[in-house]
């Protein structure tokens, strides 16, 4: 039995690990590595490993960084199962579609600019064709029913409470005699966080592949979080300005958009338009109204009574390139919540260009941002913006808010390992930075958690 990271290893995103156990080669997530744009092209385009001989892939969750890649694996020859749970294969193959979509769209607005500049033009990453490649290939689980995902290997999903359909993956394995359990936790949510079910914690795991995003401290209450973002949209209000989110489409809209809706219900948001303007945001939206059954306690007795949770007055919905295109031409105070959360890609990117050189927009943050993205160097308060090759001014408000953030802090990380601590021979910390991962070592041993490896990029290990 051999374990191999491929992805997500000393960094965040292209999550990535091969599990080869009985002959049989098992990818855990296939994810985009996100970052340069010609180095993550290159990253995305070769795999280092033959693609013909995966087996199966198991899918953690539908994020772009943990399943944006299949549409190359499949492009490249593999055809075999991809197991997920049933709002995962749902979204997954609405993300992997619009990825391809906004890849081509984005190649054709490189490749404009370019063109100004005597430049040669660009190839997309892949596109929405090659992406519709992946759904027939997508096999549905409940969580907590055990399947065998290869010979010798019997997988369950365990709700991670991360976004919709987030699974914790199990796998019992067993090759020649000796059995070992290893327990992948996908990325680790929050406990009282909106709409979803707490995560479930590992127990008698061998081996622990674990995140470790935000080993590094423990988060604001999320209520602090709250009361934080109300502030920074009502003093951007005040001045008449534009409140502009980068946010995932999947998992941290619907939740801004649930807290909207409670400032809205509570009185203290003024009646000004609120915008969710991404094409894969409000069809997720509309994919979430379709699974109940991953909803926590509150959010179901909320649909039962008829509660409108993920829309309300003064809330739209925007479908048309022409409508987007329009919030850029209008002066008056709004809220605009658009992908990508890192402000790579999408129609997110129009918004800022539009919005960063005047003092009275605010552009919130409000999630981890890989480095190189723009996301990140908004987050570090740069003075200046590249968008499409030209050079913007930062002028506009740059507020973070952390406490939103759907993966668990550091407190939460060092309880979920410590589930295992008597039966682990290995945990890995992997979809973490050396800021996140490093620190989080640290307490673990504090809290007497031993044998815990942050395995670099490519490295393999004998189970």
């Amino acid at each position: 039995m051999k374990l191999s990271f491929h992805g997500a290893a000393q960094t965040v995103t292209g999550s990535m690990h091969l599990v080869e156990v009985n002959g049989s080669k098992l990818l855990l997530d296939c994810g985009l590595f996100q970052g340069r744009r010609k180095e993550s092209v290159e990253k995305n385009k070769t795999f280092p490993f033959d693609v013909t001989k995966i087996d199966a892939v198991i899918l953690s969750h539908a994020h772009i960084d943990h399943s944006g890649n299949l549409p190359n694996l499949v492009k490249q020859g593999f055809n075999g199962p991809i197991y997920a749970t049933s709002a995962t294969a749902h979204l997954t193959d609405l993300m992997v579609r619009d990825s391809g979509h906004i890849q081509e769209r984005q190649a054709e607005s490189t490749n404009f600019h370019n063109a100004r500049r005597g430049e040669p033009p660009v190839e997309p990453l892949y596109t929405e064709e090659d992406a519709e490649q992946v759904k027939p290939l997508l096999k549905s689980f409940n969580y907590n029913e055990p399947f065998e995902a290869a010979k010798g290997v019997a997988a369950t999903f365990y709700d991670a409470g991360h976004i919709l359909g987030s699974a914790s993956i199990s796998l019992h394995m067993e090759e020649k005699g000796q059995k070992r359990h290893l327990w992948f936790s996908g990325d680790i949510g929050r406990r009282d966080m909106p709409i979803l079910r707490d995560p479930v914690l590992p127990k008698e795991a061998d081996i622990l592949l674990m995140e470790s995003t935000y080993g590094d401290k423990p988060h604001n209450d999320p209520e602090q979080a709250y009361v934080e973002m109300r502030a920074i949209i009502l003093r951007t209000l005040k001045r008449n300005g534009k409140v502009i989110i980068p946010s995932f489409a999947v998992g941290r809209t619907q939740e801004l958009v649930y807290n909207l809706h409670r400032m809205h219900e509570d009185g203290d948001l003024p009646h000004v338009p609120i915008f969710v303007d991404s094409p894969l945001a409000v069809n997720a939206s509309k994919i979430f109204r379709e699974h109940p059954e991953c909803y926590d306690a509150e959010m179901n007795e909320l649909i039962q009574t008829g509660h409108p949770a993920l829309d309300f007055k003064y809330l739209r919905y925007v479908e048309t390139l022409e409508e987007s295109k329009a919030l850029n031409l209008r002066t008056d105070p709004m809220i605009i919540l658009s992908a990508s959360g890192m402000a790579e890609t999408g129609r997110v990117v129009y918004h800022i260009r539009w919005a960063i050189e005047d003092k009275r927009n605010t552009i919130m943050i409000v999630s981890w941002q890989s480095p190189e993205t723009m996301g990140r160097r908004l987050a570090d308060r740069e003075k200046t913006i590249k968008i499409f090759g030209d050079t913007y001014h930062v002028r506009a408000e740059i507020a973070t808010v952390g406490g939103l953030s759907a993966h668990a802090g550091q407190d939460l990380l060092v309880e979920y390992a410590a589930g295992v601590k008597q039966s682990a021979k290995s945990i890995f910390l992997v979809h973490g930075e050396e800021k996140g991962a490093l620190p989080l070592m640290e307490k673990l041993k504090e809290s007497r958690v031993k044998h815990v490896h942050y395995p670099a990029m490519h490295s393999s290990v004998e189970l």
